[in-house]
């Protein structure tokens, strides 16, 4: 039995939560997949996981070889990917849906290039701020910006995100910058209205737990790229995402604070549907994307960025 073997069955067996499931994964038996776990375990002379009636859980070591795991089959089947594309150029029809903003700033400016090295590759965009259904409306992919939890798509991190409290350097010091996030009460904070969807308030985390803080001001609206701009023309602050700001960020535009007191951080991901073999098309755009992103740094530069 070979160690890629072994690391891939621990690998469906962790993701698909029973050895039933990866056992139909694999089209083998769950005996099979048990064989192959407790070979896997021998070898490295560790248990990777626990064996109940209620279920499977994995050990400390298992979580820690687990993202080692999933990084080195990615690796290996990109590996293989890119020498059996040399044998075909990419062709056909690429459907994307992303959120809008998003898409506008940091999906659709790679597209022309994208493009221009597969010419038979066609390309197109869906840029709205709802949850499409991949399946049914015919994407082949999205853009999503935080957890999916749907065990049909599958979702490739492409870079981590934040929410941040932002504002330009004249209002902070005009008004002051806030220590704790009880003194927004205090500030001008441009944030949706009901009508818009963020009536729980801003969301911050003290001692490892999640707390909302209500936020007022004299300005309100159901639009983000709106609400963005004000808070550029430096009336008030704003609880905005780190892919957004980053630019004024880098250039001294905008500031933060209360960084401290951020949510950890969460990915801009790109998520498409089960499939037993991937598509050129889609993992090519994919790499590229997550490429870009981290060779230019897109929203790096603050330490509180990353994880």
């Amino acid at each position: 039995m070979g160690r890629y073997t072994e690391m891939r069955s621990f690998v469906l067996i962790a993701e698909k939560g029973s050895f039933a499931a990866a056992a139909l994964a694999e089209s083998v038996t769950p005996v099979i997949m048990g064989r192959r776990l407790t070979a896997l375990e021998r070898r490295l002379g560790v248990q990777l996981m626990h064996r109940s009636t209620r279920g499977l859980v994995l050990t400390d070591l298992g979580e820690r070889y687990l993202e080692q795991c999933q990084q080195l089959i990615q690796d290996f089947e990109a590996a293989d990917a890119s020498i059996t594309a040399r044998r075909r150029s990419l062709a056909g029809h690429l459907v994307v849906s992303a959120p809008a903003s998003f898409g506008r700033q940091h999906v659709a400016p790679h597209a022309a290039a994208f493009q221009a090295r597969y010419p038979d590759l066609r390309l197109s965009f869906n840029f709205t701020d709802s949850v499409v259904d991949l399946v049914r409306e015919g994407y082949d992919m999205a853009i999503r910006i935080g957890e999916v939890t749907d065990p049909n798509y599958v979702a490739v991190r492409l870079y981590p995100n934040r929410r941040v409290v932002c504002g330009t350097p004249g209002y902070f010091n005009r008004y002051g910058m806030p220590r704790v996030p009880e003194d927004l009460a205090r500030h001008n904070c441009l944030a949706f209205n009901l009508q818009g969807g963020q009536h729980r308030g801003w969301t911050f985390v003290r001692d490892g737990k999640p707390f909302a803080v209500r936020v007022r001001g004299g300005l309100a609206c159901n639009d983000g790229e709106l609400l963005y701009d004000w808070v550029r023309q430096g009336l008030g602050v704003g609880w905005r995402s780190t892919w957004e700001i980053q630019r004024e960020l880098k250039q001294g535009e905008l500031v933060t604070v209360l960084d401290e007191f951020a949510l950890p951080a969460y990915d801009i991901q790109a998520v498409y549907p089960q499939q037993r073999y991937l598509p050129a098309k889609l993992r090519y755009f994919i790499d590229d994307l997550r490429t870009h992103y981290h060779r230019t740094g897109y929203w790096e530069g603050q330490q509180y960025l990353e994880t």
